[in-house]
């Protein structure tokens, strides 16, 4: 990349710092949604590790401090191996033969990495937050470029080319900033460390070319908005696209802009192995137990569906990939979902007892019905097909692709820019 891109960057960083006040997560009022940070060094970003678990197991190599919510504040000596249980009952916090008032606890690493939480060694600081008299989160806070040497070596392949790589830290750090900035009010945490936001595996998953990739990328993420109003926005990535993609609207219902639209890419993820898969058969009776787990799991008429008799595609979008369906049962009722609700659906219950265990890996798929299945056909791509396709990112890479230009090219009308 040459000096004046690099300069056109940072003037663009410059003058998006001036946007709204950046409050370190869990700490002080919010900015508005999308709006870059201003203060100086990286920001923070709180991961729910674990929810609602009775007891963990802490190992250090150093003398982590450990802080209440009386803000009082101790060292203590925790075992390399095999470590001390931390537990929580009405009386307070138990660790090994130790006792501490209920409330918040934050243990602090006296060099970063240097605490395990149940084997597993993370940068940052942890807080163990109640969530009942008994049970309690693990919330990791984590700058966030620390946070993504975990992440991206988690959502690339080992042998994606270092371009593919930068590209996923740009987009990873733009969604995690994201999801830090619209946390829902009194959470204590912005992030799941797997599919529900992004694979996130700490030190153990950190490769060096995923530490490299993040530092050299440090603090530029992609925005979008009129000249001095950008905002960086939900930057939404899955494995393969299958050639067409499909917008956060058509997939999620959220609001349609520009960098997540629908974009047709032809052969260029051509070599991922689920380009093209099935057919994947599945019984209607199967099925139909599926749907109706899905419908009560989140309330929706579906709870109620009778025998499955067909899918029918409803409509595609301008790329040709499908993104609405019916499903008619044996009444006759009719049952409208979006692409990826019929994937949620599909999958809903897969491994569990009396199922199969056969999965659709994207919504991109012609269903056809005969006497007791329906079969998946002429199926293509894996994930929801929004914003980057990583097998695409790889592709580009392969050919010399600069990461700016891979990032720029799955996000239409969006800018890089320095966020910190």
């Amino acid at each position: 990349m040459g000096i004046t891109r690099r300069w056109r960057w940072l003037l663009l960083g410059a003058a998006l710092i001036s946007l709204g006040g950046w409050g370190i997560a869990g700490c002080g009022q919010k900015a508005p949604p999308g709006s870059l940070p201003t203060t100086i060094g990286t920001p923070i970003v709180r991961v729910r590790l674990i929810a609602d678990t009775s007891r963990v197991t802490l190992s250090a190599t150093g003398s982590p401090t450990i802080r209440t919510t009386a803000g009082s504040a101790q060292r203590i000596d925790l075992p390399s191996r095999p470590g001390a249980v931390l537990t929580l009952d009405a009386s307070g916090w138990k660790i090994g033969s130790v006792a501490l008032p209920p409330g918040e606890l934050t243990f602090e690493p006296d060099q970063d990495g240097a605490l395990s939480v149940n084997g597993q060694r993370y940068r940052g600081s942890f807080h163990f937050i109640p969530a009942t008299s008994s049970t309690f989160d693990v919330v990791n806070h984590v700058d966030v470029d620390a946070y993504l040497k975990g992440v991206v070596a988690k959502e690339m392949l080992p042998d994606f080319g270092v371009e593919a790589y930068k590209a996923q830290a740009i987009v990873a750090r733009t969604y995690a900033l994201y999801e830090s900035r619209t946390a829902m009010p009194g959470r204590q945490w912005d992030l799941y460390p797997d599919t529900r936001s992004q694979m996130y595996g700490g030190i153990a998953a950190e490769t060096a070319k995923s530490r490299s990739a993040v530092d050299e990328t440090s603090g530029v993420v992609v925005a979008y908005g009129p000249p001095g109003q950008e905002r960086i926005f939900k930057a939404y990535f899955s494995s393969c696209c299958g050639g067409a993609g499909q917008s956060a609207a058509q997939a999620f219902g959220e609001p349609d802009i520009e960098p997540l639209a629908d974009q047709a890419v032809g052969q260029r993820c051509a070599e991922s192995p689920r380009f093209n898969w099935g057919p994947l058969v599945i019984s209607k009776q199967e099925l139909t137990r599926r749907f109706r787990a899905y419908g009560q799991g989140r309330n929706r008429p579906e709870k109620s569906i009778a025998t499955i008799r067909q899918i029918d595609i409803t409509s595609r979008n301008t790329s040709g990939r499908p993104v609405q369906f019916t499903v008619i049962d044996t009444r006759g009722q009719r049952y409208l979902l979006t692409g990826e609700q019929l994937r949620w659906a599909v999958n809903t219950g897969a491994s569990e007892p009396g199922n199969s265990g056969i999965t659709l890996p994207s919504s991109f798929v012609k269903p056809v019905a005969d006497a007791n299945n329906i079969r998946f056909e002429a199926g293509h791509g894996f994930g929801h097909g929004v914003g980057l396709c990583q097998w695409c990112a790889q592709a580009q890479s392969e050919r010399g692709v600069p990461h700016e230009q891979i990032v720029l090219s799955a996000y239409r009308g969006a800018k890089l820019v320095r966020a910190y």
